[in-house]
């Protein structure tokens, strides 16, 4: 028998454990990904074979209404609570045959094998096997009867992008879900000399798009501070505040900090807040990383007061994040419709909050990565009914956003989704979804 590395089980094996801890514990993926990789089990595996892991949990998760569906054809019963590890290993088998292009013996093996190995598991090495082989030896009829863009999206989700969006919106955006996305960077000048450099696609707004980059910390301009990872939607509410030079800015809930790398190259003096000191220093290493300079402050953002009124504000609340979905689809299974209640009330304190702060003649703007009008819309709307002194100032016409789609609102206000800037291949096109208004105290 050969290998266990040379057949790459114990890659398998990793992805069956990160995948249980993210469908039955609600962990997010990339944060145990993170730590497996720095000083977990995974420290010893190869980049190649972190990719793999990566691969093979994003895959099954992105895919995993497909993947249900086909795998139920073949259960004359469903699966036990309790053989949650035999459900994970199963999943992990189809996906290898239905969309990593594995050869089918191989994925069932593997598979098997994983089994063996875990005692949850091992009394259901026999059904997984039968079951693959079957899913195996009728993938094209599976795939060709499958709607994809319904099977892989929450009822609940797919239910309110039509009513917000309409039917054929909510269709591209869960198509574009589907696709992993490309790797988006800021850089601090000269974004064309970049992307030559890279061979990245310079995109409308000065971002560069990679496809396949490989290690990032290993890209050219990494360590000398040349750039950062922000995707293109992300890289865009800062702009709406307009010329920050030498204006004071109260970036709110900063991290990951791309925002406030963005207002340092810019020359604002920046204050980043956030309530994590773990993730305060992220952003203190990207700062130095970049030579950029800003204050950062450990605190609770509905309690902070500068001691001088900024300028200008921005606000990136914490939201259920589902304008990420391509980066991070563990949100289709660890999102709930009451999530979005509980985080709508506090970005409507936090957005109070933030417009006591502001001055007159000072500019807010307000972002989240969600694609739900609670989280987004509604918010403003309520803001603008109880404080008269808020108006909406409309998306400024030098941002030139025509070619990314129809990314302004009725309100002359942001909303990006999944599916604008389609290019071809899918991994070159696509955007999170985000929305932004630019609000100014009179």
């Amino acid at each position: 028998m050969a290998n266990d590395a040379q057949v790459g089980l114990p890659a398998r094996r990793q992805a069956a454990r990160l995948l249980d801890q993210v469908l039955h514990e609600g962990r997010h993926f990339d944060d145990i990904f993170r730590s497996d990789g720095n000083r977990g089990s995974m420290k010893s595996f190869t980049q190649r074979d972190r990719a793999l892991v990566r691969n093979l949990v994003a895959t099954t998760l992105r895919r995993a209404g497909q993947i249900e569906d086909a795998v139920s054809r073949y259960l004359k019963r469903p699966l036990p609570k309790s053989a949650r590890s035999a459900r994970v290993i199963l999943a992990l088998g189809a996906a290898q045959i239905l969309f990593l292009n594995v050869p089918p013996h191989a994925a069932i093996d593997l598979a098997v094998r994983c089994a063996d190995l875990d005692r949850r598991a091992r009394n259901f090495k026999g059904l997984i096997n039968a079951v693959l082989r079957r899913v195996s030896e009728n993938t094209e009829t599976i795939l060709a009867g499958q709607d994809a863009a319904v099977l892989n999206t929450p009822a609940w989700m797919w239910k309110r992008w039509r009513k917000a969006y309409g039917d054929t919106a909510a269709r591209a955006i869960s198509e574009a879900h589907l696709h992993e996305p490309s790797l988006d960077i800021s850089v601090k000048q000269d974004p064309e000399t970049w992307a030559t450099k890279l061979g990245g696609h310079l995109l409308p707004t000065g971002t560069i798009r990679l496809i396949s980059p490989g290690r990032i910390d290993a890209l050219e301009g990494f360590s000398e501070g040349a750039w950062w990872v922000q995707d293109a939607a992300a890289a865009l509410p800062m702009k709406l505040l307009g010329d920050v030079r030498g204006k004071r800015v109260l970036d709110m809930c900063a991290a990951p900090g791309g925002k406030t790398l963005q207002l340092a190259t810019q020359g604002a003096h920046v204050t980043a807040i956030d309530r994590s000191a773990g993730r305060l220093e992220m952003i203190r290493e990207n700062l130095a990383r970049l030579s950029l300079n800003a204050d950062l402050a450990e605190a609770d953002a509905l309690a902070y007061r500068p001691e001088k009124p900024p300028d200008l504000i921005l606000l990136d609340a914490p939201c259920t994040a589902t304008g990420t979905i391509r980066r991070h689809p563990d949100i289709l299974s660890n999102r709930s419709p009451g999530d979005i209640t509980a985080l709508a009330t506090m970005q409507s304190s936090l957005l109070a909050h933030a417009a006591s702060l502001l001055p007159r003649g000072g500019r807010l703007v307000y972002c989240t990565c969600s694609l739900e009008p609670e989280e987004g819309e509604d918010q403003v709307s309520v803001l603008l009914e109880n404080d008269p002194n808020l108006v909406r100032t409309p998306i400024p016409d030098t941002l030139a956003l025509e070619e990314l789609g129809p990314v302004v609102t009725s309100h002359g206000d942001l909303r990006t989704l999944p599916s604008h800037y389609p290019l071809d291949p899918p991994r070159l096109g696509g955007l999170d979804g985000f929305y932004a208004a630019l609000l100014e105290k009179h």
